[in-house]
């Protein structure tokens, strides 16, 4: 599996609330926005049928932490 670079602009208090859920769940940032995106893929795919491709939206997901 190719791992792809994406870099994405925000505004500095989002970043900051999305850091904190982060840390909250015991994520990354970066982390928390790969299940963010999964979860979108996975809801998109239960509404309109899976996209063709080899790796399934559970893919590589940390666990979320200890709360």
């Amino acid at each position: 599996m190719a791992i792809k670079s994406v870099s994405i602009r925000m505004e500095e208090e989002m970043l900051k609330k999305i850091g904190f859920v982060a840390d909250y769940e015991g994520r990354s940032v970066n982390s928390h926005i790969l299940v963010l995106v999964r979860e979108s893929i996975q809801k998109f795919e239960e509404q309109n049928g899976e996209i063709k491709g080899t790796i399934k939206p559970e893919v590589n997901v940390k666990p979320a932490g200890k709360h």
